[in-house]
């Protein structure tokens, strides 16, 4: 039997009981900046990670265009019980995420030894992926990867473009260390079909992603065998209020993806 992958969504934070709520608990992607900002979003993930989720801290950068500081980033962590903090990345630039991964990772050691730190995979070419990976893997500091969305088409074998290109690549060739935690972010370019395919791999441990949450907000179904085709979307913080009709939609939505996954954590809403 193929694994499960853990499917944390990602919604507006005025909707986290309809649609983020897990049961049983399992694993939460948190935005640093909300945790700190907003008091009901704190409170939530806190009760989450009180209920055994769990909780990854994410560092702001897609959102905010930059990552937090150590600090910020520690206090968020210790404000809703993380184990988790995902250390800055750059799209698509190897040398700068190591960069950026390895300063932030000394900064945060400084402060606390309390979180495992996640790297994100980037590159702009293979060369550099696999440099990246080498990079990370070879790391004390590192002790969970994770591998972004394949958001545009791409030539199936690229390692730094193709996702599931690059976890057969991984393991294929021996690659996998057991220490790290692997995950992936986002859902790419084939959605929840993609996590199909991925449940062949015994090793990821979890995936992300706000698309049933928005698309089901536009009013569209997502179906379990496809096809997969997302038109131009808001991004989730944009999304205004969500009509109540869309709900069944939404969790609809929520629950093919976590189908795909293998994952049988429900809305506790939806468990009655």
């Amino acid at each position: 039997m193929a694994k499960t992958i853990d499917f944390s969504v990602i919604a507006p934070p005025g909707y986290l009981e309809e649609f983020v709520a897990q049961e049983p608990a399992r694993v939460h992607h948190v935005a640093a900046q909300r945790v700190l900002s907003d008091s009901t979003y704190r409170a939530f993930f806190r009760r989450e990670a009180e209920r055994g989720a769990e909780i990854i801290v994410d560092n702001g950068v897609f959102d905010l265009g930059h990552a937090l500081p150590a600090a910020d980033l520690v206090a968020a962590a210790r404000a809703v019980g993380a184990c988790e903090i995902i250390l800055p990345d750059v799209m698509r630039d190897g040398a700068a995420t190591i960069k950026a991964s390895d300063e932030a990772a000394r900064e945060i050691r400084d402060l606390s030894d309390e979180f495992r730190l996640c790297a994100v995979l980037h590159a702009a070419d293979d060369e550099e992926w696999l440099h990246c990976y080498d990079h990370f893997v070879s790391n004390d500091y590192v002790g969970a990867i994770a591998l972004p969305a394949s958001r545009r088409p791409a030539p199936e074998e690229q390692l730094c473009r193709t996702r599931w290109t690059a976890t057969r690549y991984l393991e294929d060739h021996g690659m996998l260390e057991e220490r790290i935690v692997y995950r992936l972010l986002g859902l790419g370019r084939t959605g929840h079909l993609e996590l199909v395919e991925q449940r062949e791999h015994e090793w990821i441990a979890s995936v992300d992603g706000a698309a049933p949450v928005i698309l089901g907000a536009m009013g569209i179904a997502m179906l379990p065998d496809g096809p997969y085709e997302k038109p131009r979307t808001p991004r989730v913080e944009c999304l205004g209020p969500i009509p109540e009709e869309r709900f069944d939609l939404i969790r609809r939505n929520i629950a093919v993806v976590r189908s795909a996954a293998g994952s049988g954590v429900r809305i506790p809403e939806a468990c009655s």
